[in-house]
C-alpha cells in the first residue's frame, strides 16, 4: 500500500484568523528586533555578512506592499522610488550600507503604515478566486518572509559588538538524556513533500513518493560534548577528515572550532549574544558549517542523512502509513513540542520535548537547531516556481546545501515537517548544527 499525505482542511475565517495572527506576532518580534538598540546600531553593517538592521525593517514593509496592497490589493505604489533600493537582488548585502536608505524612524513609519492597509485588505480578502489568494496564501506567504527576516536580525544581533541587548529565559532543565542513541528508519516508500498544506513554498511542493533504503539515525542532535571529541582528537588538523574544498576552507580561514567559541586557561567559552559563557556540553552544537557537520560525521564513521531521509525520520507514521505534518502529528507546534519562535535564546538540552518525538522515536526534529543535510538544494519532480523565480529556482543546484527542521529562532510559522532551507556550505553564523546517520545492513 502506497503511504499517503496528509490532508490539511481548514475554513477560511480560521485561516483569515491565523492569518491576523501569524502577521501580528511577525510585527511584535521585528519591533523586539529593532527596538532595543539605539540608531547607530540599526544603521551600521555589523557584518559583511549582513544588511543593517534598519534595511531588513524598510525591506519588510516593502515586501509586504508589493505582494499585499499591489498584487492582492490593486492598490497603488505607496513609495515606488524606494522599491530598488530594498530588492535582495537588485542589491548585495555588502552595498546596502551605502545606499540612501529610510532612517530608522521613517522606515518603522512606512512599515506601520503598510501594515494598517493590508490588515484592513485582509478583513475583507476573499480567498478565493487566484493562486496567490487561495487559502490566504500571500498573507501566509508574507508572514514567513517577516519572520524570515526575523531570524536574519537575530543573527544580526549574535554578530553584534557590544553588551547584551535581547534577553530570553532558558528553556527548562532536562535531566541527561539516557534513550537510544540512534534509531532505526525501515526501508521502503513514504510520500515526500506537500499539495495541501495551504501555505507551503514552491520549493516543498509537490507531494510525491520518495523510495528510502534502512537506515539509523541519531536520536538527538550532535551536542556539543560529542563534537569536543572531535575537536580534542584533532578533528581540525586531520586531513583525511574533509572534503577538499571543506579542507582548503579551514586552513585559509584557520577554523578550528565552532564560530564564537574561543579556548581560555584550558576551557572552551563561547559569545551568545553578547554573554560569555562556557559551552554547555548538553546542547546541540551550533554555528558550524555544512564543511565541519560533514567532517564530524566521517570522524564519528558516520554520515550526514540525505534530506529525503530526514524527512522520513520528521514525517513517516508507519503505524498508519502515511505521512504527519510534524514529527509529533498533525497539530500546529506548540511549547511542549519545540524550541521555536525566539522564546528563548538558545537550543535546550538533548532529548528535551519527549512530546514532540517523532513516530519512530526521533527527538528535535523541530526546533533547536537547523539540521545540515548531505542532499544538495534541487527541485521536487513537477516543481512550479510560485509566485516568482528568484524565491527558491534561481538556488537550484550544488552550491547550496539543503538545511531541515529550524531552530529556536524560527517561528512556527515557517517552519513544517516539509520546509526546506538552504545556504552556502561555508555558512557558519547561521543558527545550524547537525545529526548523523549511517546506512542499515542488509542480510
Amino acid at each position: 500500500m502506497t503511504e499517503t499525505e496528509t490532508e490539511f482542511d481548514i475554513d477560511i475565517e480560521t485561516l483569515r484568523d491565523r492569518a491576523l495572527r501569524s502577521l501580528t506576532t511577525a510585527r511584535a518580534r521585528t519591533a523586539l528586533l529593532t527596538d532595543c538598540v539605539e540608531g547607530p546600531d540599526l544603521t551600521a553593517q555589523h557584518s559583511p555578512l549582513m544588511s543593517p538592521l534598519v534595511w531588513d525593517l524598510a525591506h519588510i514593509g516593502n515586501q509586504e506592499e508589493l505582494w499585499l496592497l499591489r498584487n492582492v490589493g490593486g492598490r497603488e505604489p505607496m513609495r515606488p522610488e524606494i522599491d530598488s533600493l530594498y530588492d535582495a537582488f537588485e542589491h548585495p548585502r555588502s552595498e546596502r550600507p551605502s545606499l540612501p536608505l529610510l532612517a530608522p524612524d521613517e522606515a518603522r513609519q512606512y512599515a506601520a503604515e503598510v501594515r494598517g492597509r493590508a490588515l484592513d485588505l485582509l478583513e475583507g480578502a476573499a480567498f478565493t478566486g487566484s493562486r496567490l489568494t487561495e487559502a490566504g496564501f500571500a498573507f501566509g506567504m508574507v508572514a514567513q518572509h517577516e519572520q524570515q527576516h526575523d531570524e536574519t536580525m537575530l543573527i544580526t544581533h549574535q554578530l553584534r559588538k557590544g553588551p547584551q541587548a535581547l534577553t530570553a529565559p532558558d528553556p527548562d532543565p532536562v535531566p541527561p538524556f539516557t534513550g537510544p542513541a540512534e534509531v532505526l528508519v525501515p526501508g521502503g516508500p513514504f510520500t515526500m513533500g506537500t499539495s495541501t498544506e495551504p501555505w507551503a513554498l514552491d520549493n516543498e511542493r509537490p507531494a510525491h513518493r520518495r523510495e528510502v533504503a534502512s537506515f539509523w539515525v541519531d536520536t538527538t542532535p550532535v551536542t556539543n560534548a560529542r563534537y569536543l571529541a572531535f575537536i580534542e582528537d584533532g578533528g581540525y588538523e586531520q586531513e583525511r577528515w574533509w572534503t577538499p574544498a571543506g579542507w582548503a576552507h579551514i586552513r585559509e580561514h584557520a577554523i578550528h572550532a565552532p564560530l564564537f567559541w574561543h579556548r581560555d586557561n584550558g576551557q572552551w567559552l563561547r559569545r551568545r549574544f553578547g554573554v560569555t559563557e562556557v559551552v554547555p556540553p548538553e546542547e546541540p552544537v551550533l554555528h558550524v558549517s555544512w564543511y565541519e557537520a560533514d567532517a564530524y560525521a566521517r570522524w564519528a564513521g558516520r554520515r550526514l542523512p540525505t534530506e529525503a531521509e530526514w524527512e522520513k525520520a520528521a514525517r513517516h507514521d508507519p503505524a498508519e502509513n502515511r505521512s504527519r505534518r510534524y514529527p509529533w502529528g498533525d497539530a500546529d507546534p506548540g511549547p511542549a513540542h519545540a524550541n521555536l519562535g525566539q522564546r528563548h535564546l538558545r537550543p535546550a538540552p538533548a532529548g528535551s520535548y519527549p512530546e514532540g518525538e517523532s513516530a519512530l522515536g526521533v527527538r528535535q526534529l523541530i526546533g533547536d537547531v537547523w539540521e545540515w543535510t548531505s542532499s544538495d538544494l534541487l527541485p521536487y519532480p513537477g516543481f512550479s516556481a510560485f509566485p516568482y523565480k528568484e524565491y527558491s529556482e534561481v538556488f537550484f543546484g550544488p552550491e547550496y546545501k539543503v538545511l531541515r527542521g529550524g531552530s529556536f529562532a524560527v517561528d512556527p510559522v515557517a517552519c513544517r515537517g516539509t520546509f526546506r532551507n538552504w545556504d552556502y556550505p561555508i555558512r557558519r553564523q547561521i543558527f545550524s548544527g547537525f545529526r548523523t546517520a549511517r546506512t542499515a545492513e542488509t542480510a
